[in-house]
């Protein structure tokens, strides 16, 4: 080797963007400002973790599990609009990771999952703790990648970063072996690395279909707004865009259990959320509409209720960034494929520019139907001032922290519908739930996500007993990073979703839906360093919800609840939006029979 060759070796070897796969991994975390990274560590991540030990601008979140960390990165996520981060490593770390994944991708939440592997000369060998976590991720990852040249892993790195976060969003996840962690290459920033397949997702809206909508909703009688999480994802100018558009045209807005937020629950114009427990007004409102304009929402099961009855008059108009969902479950009149802010914005301009209005008299007629859905009070239920009803609960809750910087958390079932029905949002990105997975235990550590997004906001999550229990090892995390999250569990000592099908479908067969050994939630509290609080008297709810929410700790409240309340209004399985079953209709719930005869409950 010449003098000359060994210079050049030594300027390569110091370069500093000559560096290991695993210091181009954090170096692109910080390129593309990651502030929150939640993982775990494990054998085939370790070069991944020593590089994080060298970064001290790198700030790790150690959970007590990988599905913890998907949770906790979906709530940093959904209530900041910046991507979740998650490293764990291979097999069970990657496996356990699944549930979280799939929970963004039906919700549409921005996750970026790096997960460790076995060397590249050990894939395909059954080596320990392998598995092919390309192949189990490939259908519930928007984009998903093994990692085989260190060379690539910058772009892949920045790649995914653009995927998950742009278009419809939604999980990617990167599969790194161990040597590739070691080996080394240079790095590229994400400005500087050139894409392998181009990716440019639609955002504006074609000119000629939104002048086709607004004409269209102009013509409306009865119209509707029907807005979904999509709302959220484009952005707080979506939301506010939205707003403008509903005073524009002066009609109801309703929302998905997505969407709660986008619109304010205060505004006269807000019926509610819709579908299987939704309000009366907003239901029966989406039954009659004539024309509807539907704002990031995919028409799920649990909105339309039977399919061939849904808004069965109306005309339909709908916004997406996906066009596969434009058309997917329920026939559109007017589809326009972009973001929701962008379409939302042209559609106002177009308004104004072509001086559009609705017919007013027949739009005032339409307000007088809806206020007289109004008026029967669909959230109704019987008050009793011995015991604690979960609806009062939510109530109050709603009332002592509504002056707060709150933002609020649930895991699946009956309580978070009644937190849906009751506490009211006016702003987005303050409602995290999993709502298509309907993911148990997602609840609690999707408040550590966003008490670390908030260090200084009121983080609740509204949980119920059987739920918290799947992830109440992130309580560990909760005091280890001084999180003071409030966890308030209405305790019904039942799965009580399952016990009301059970009840109402399944002829009261309550077939392991009771939890016959429930731990002392107190105890519990108190074992991992927090706060437990008691309360079983309604005239004391207030005085210790406050004790709560007052409290510089973590808090588990044991909100010690009626057992055997029913959540309602509910759409019985097979039937249309103006069909729902009132609480006042509980008792006569068997004699409800489907159109093939067939008894629905």
């Amino acid at each position: 080797m010449t003098a000359h060759q060994t210079i050049q070796t030594e300027n390569a070897n110091t370069d500093t963007d000559f560096i290991s796969g695993a210091e181009m991994v954090v170096r692109a975390l910080l390129d593309q400002n990651v502030e929150a990274l939640f993982g775990y560590p494990g054998g085939a991540v370790l070069p991944i973790y020593d590089a994080i030990f060298a970064e001290p601008k790198m700030r790790h979140i150690l959970v007590r599990h990988e599905q913890g960390a998907t949770h906790a990165a979906e709530g940093y996520a959904r209530s900041t609009g910046k991507p979740g981060v998650v490293l764990v490593t291979s097999g069970p770390g990657a496996t356990n990771a699944i549930t979280g994944i799939v929970d963004a991708l039906m919700d549409s939440i921005p996750l970026v999952v790096i997960t460790g592997q076995v060397a590249t000369h050990l894939i395909g060998t059954d080596a320990f703790q392998e598995c092919d976590t390309v192949g189990i991720t490939r259908s519930i990852t928007k984009q998903n990648y093994l990692v085989k040249d260190v060379a690539d892993l910058p772009r892949i790195m920045h790649e995914a970063f653009l995927i998950a976060t742009t278009g419809r969003p939604g999980p990617v996840v990167i599969d790194i072996p161990k040597d590739v962690q070691f080996s080394k290459g240079r790095y590229l920033g994400p400005d500087e690395v050139e894409h392998a397949h181009p990716y440019a997702p639609r955002t504006k809206g074609d000119a000629a279909k939104i002048a086709e909508a607004v004409a269209l909703f102009a013509q409306a009688r009865r119209p509707m707004i029907y807005t979904g999480g999509g709302v959220i994802n484009a952005g707080p100018r979506a939301s506010e865009l939205l707003r403008e558009f509903a005073a524009l045209t002066g009609a109801p807005v309703t929302s998905t259990l997505m969407g709660l937020g986008a619109f304010p629950a205060s505004s006269p114009q807000w019926l509610g959320m819709l579908g299987m427990h939704g309000s009366f007004e907003s239901n029966n409102a989406m039954h009659d509409c004539d024309v509807m304009l539907c704002v990031g929402a995919r028409f799920d099961d649990r909105v339309t209720g039977k399919l061939d009855a849904f808004a069965p008059t109306s005309k339909k108009i709908h916004i997406d960034i996906d066009p596969s969902s434009i058309g997917k479950n329920v026939r559109t009149d007017v589809g326009i494929v972009g973001d929701a802010g962008s379409v939302l914005e042209d559609m106002i301009a177009a308004w104004k520019a072509k001086n559009l209005g609705v017919d007013q008299a027949a739009l005032a007629d339409w307000w007088t139907q809806i206020n007289a859905w109004r008026a029967r009070d669909g959230f109704w239920y019987a008050p009793d001032d011995k015991v604690i009803k979960p609806q009062y609960a939510i109530q109050r809750l709603y009332a002592l922290t509504r002056d707060r910087d709150v933002y609020i958390t649930t895991e699946v079932g009956q309580h978070q519908m009644w937190a849906a029905q009751f506490f009211h949002f006016d702003e987005p990105n303050r409602w995290m739930t999993s709502g298509g997975l309907g993911t148990m235990g997602y609840g609690l550590p999707a408040a550590v996500g966003v008490q670390i997004a908030h260090p200084d906001s009121l983080v609740i999550d509204i949980a119920g007993d059987a739920s918290v229990q799947m992830t109440m090892q992130e309580m560990s995390t909760a005091m280890q990073y001084g999180l003071p999250i409030k966890i308030f569990i209405l305790n019904n000592e039942w799965m009580g979703m399952v016990r009301q099908w059970q009840e109402l479908l399944h002829g009261e067969r309550y077939s392991h839906s009771y939890s016959d050994s429930l731990p002392d939630f107190v105890k519990l509290a108190e074992a991992y360093g927090g706060v437990g609080i008691r309360c079983d008297n309604p005239a004391e709810l207030d005085e210790k919800i406050l004790e709560m929410i007052n409290s510089d700790k973590p808090v588990i409240f044991d909100c010690r609840v009626v057992k055997m309340e029913n959540c309602f209004p509910m759409i019985p399985s097979g039937k249309a939006h103006n069909e729902m079953v009132m609480a006042s209709e509980a008792r006569d719930l068997g004699s409800l029979i489907d159109d093939a005869g067939k008894r629905l409950v």
